[in-house]
Order: C-alpha cells, then structure tokens, then sequence
C-alpha cells in the first residue's frame, strides 16, 4: 500500500484516544515528522517534513486534560525544539519556548514535561523558561547517540561530542538541578573500539540520570543502509552494548545515592509496582519515587512533599513530609 504523506496536516483537530492512560499524566503531540535526516531513522520517511501544529489548539487541549483531573502533560515531538507555529493572529511565531510558558501558564498545579530534544536545537531560552516556571520540569531528555565525533558525522547528528559536551554544560549552568536522559546506539557502522571509548567517556562526562540503549540495526530505506556497510559482528554489538548499559547501571546508582537527604516535591500517578501500600510518583527530574500511603492522606493526582531516605538503581524511597525543609524539587 502506499501511503501520501501531507506537508500541512498536523491532526490539529482530533481528540486523541488515550488507551491505558492513568488519568493523571498524558502524552500531547505537539508536531509531526521531522526535518533532521539522522542517517539511522526512518521518521523522516515515514512522516515526512516537520509540521507544527496550531499553538490554540495545544493550549485548549493541555487546558481540557487539566479540567478532567490530569495533572501532567508531556508535549511530544520527533523534536520539539524546533516547534515554529505562525498563525494570522499572531505577531510573532510562536517558539517552543514560548508554547512552554503558555501551557504553563493553564495552572500552577499542572505539571509540563516534554521530548524529545535535539542537542542543535535547544535553545536558552527554553532553559530560562524551565528556570521561571515551577511547574515546567526540570528534567531534558538529550539524545547523544555516539560519542565520537567521526560516528555523529557517519550519523549526520551535525554536531561534534565537545559541542555536545558544551551544551550539557550550559544546561547545567542554567538549571543546575536538572535531571538529563539520552539515547546511545552501539556499534554504528564502521564504529571502533576507539569510538566505542569515546562513547563511555561522553556518559562519564554528562552523567546522565539514565538511558535508552540500543545496539544498531539496519533500518530498510534510511541512509545509512543505502550508504553504509552494517559491518560490525553482532557479537561486538552486544559485548559494547552491555558495557554501555553496565555504565548506565553505575551512573544511575549514584545520581540516586546523591539524592540521598533531598526533599522534593512528588506527583502521585499511582500504587507502587510492588506493594499496593506504598505509593509511586515523579519528581521534577523524572526519578521515580515511592512512599508509604500511611505517611498521610493522599490520593492519585496529588502533590506531596517526600524527603528521600534510600535508593535503588531505578528509584528513590522517601517518606512524605508536612512541609519541605528545603525546596529542592
């Protein structure tokens, strides 16, 4: 079958059906297809070009979740920073900071996350929008996918591992707090062991709360399989990728030990995947956190104020408190 991709269609209009959804967080798609062509992915064919999709309509949705109880909407996109919305009754395009600021602004109580992120694209004024909003959290999903340089470029990610470097740390310059995330893909074509090092240095370097992780398959159709030999064994694939997940392990136990002693603030989602006596939420930074229901009275969708007492390698165990001692969340 073959299907015809619209250049203006951005499904502006549709409510979506929300399956298994908890009533509390839900996914808003702010654009469609993508512009960047990673020579790995497939979106860009099978999406097409960047649509961004009517700032009114993203608004009056996030506005309508709100008022059904949800408490949390996460803006989604191939790569939301480079959302640019024009419309007759508008000034100015409206950027994706700026669509931040005006799903923000809905109430104080909702909470605004969003991916994914292009490291070329994100811009300070996204960062100072989080900083100014309480309720945008402080947490950015940004995808690396190699850290050598000579492997961005086979990718066509148009940007080098110090420029990358750099952008980490200006987000922590801006948001010192914020929780980062990426996506690595081992054993790209023609990818070393050198560059396999460089990868891990990279995780070392930004510290990353935690990660996607994938060993590279060809994907029909994209460039790199027109282009480039899928030239690396399996068996290497597996053994760089498992060193790439062991680091993460490392990495995502000490950002949890280091929050150790902290109090933030925790939207509550539900009960604890493993005792339905303990309940389970998110702070800021995307970490997930459980509680024993008996600290108070507290349902789905509320807010409270847990300080962290322990730690595994995926979550942080707390107990809720009256009042934060310090606001670190």
């Amino acid at each position: 079958m073959n299907v015809l991709l619209s250049r203006d269609e951005t499904y502006a209009d549709i409510s979506p059906v929300r399956l298994d959804s908890n009533g509390i967080t839900a996914f808003v798609s702010i654009m469609r297809g993508c512009n960047n062509m990673c020579s790995f992915c497939v979106v860009p064919f099978t999406r097409g070009r960047e649509r961004s999709r009517d700032a009114q309509s993203i608004v009056r949705e996030c506005r309508d979740l709100f008022d059904q109880g949800y408490r949390e909407v996460t803006l989604l996109g191939q790569n939301v920073d480079s959302y640019h919305f024009v419309a007759d009754h508008d000034v100015k395009p409206v950027t994706f900071a700026n669509l931040l600021e005006r799903v923000a602004a809905i109430s104080p109580l909702l909470r605004v996350r969003f991916s994914t992120s292009h490291p070329k694209d994100i811009t300070d004024d996204v960062l100072h929008a989080i900083v100014k909003h309480e309720n945008i959290c402080r947490y950015i999903h940004l995808p690396v996918q190699s850290g050598s340089t000579r492997i961005l470029q086979l990718m066509n990610r148009t940007y080098t591992r110090e420029w990358y470097k750099a952008k980490v740390d200006r987000i922590r310059e801006v948001i010192p707090d914020c929780g980062i995330s990426s996506d690595i893909i081992a054993g790209f074509c023609t990818e070393t062991e050198s560059d396999h090092q460089d990868t891990l240095d990279i995780m070392l370097y930004s510290r990353y709360d935690m990660s996607y992780m994938f060993f590279y398959s060809e994907r029909p159709g994209t460039l790199a399989q027109r282009r480039y030999e899928d030239d690396i064994p399996e068996s290497v694939k597996k053994r760089r990728l498992q060193e790439i997940v062991d680091l993460q392990g490392k990495l995502s136990w000490m950002s949890n030990r280091e929050d150790v002693g902290r109090t933030f603030k925790i939207l509550i989602e539900g009960d604890s995947k493993k005792s339905d006596s303990a309940w389970r939420g998110r702070n800021s930074q995307n970490k997930v956190v459980v509680f024993p229901k008996a600290d108070g009275n507290y349902a789905r969708g509320d807010y409270a104020w847990v300080k962290i007492t322990g730690h595994t390698q995926a979550t942080l165990i707390g107990t809720a408190i009256s009042a934060p001692e310090s606001d670190n969340g």
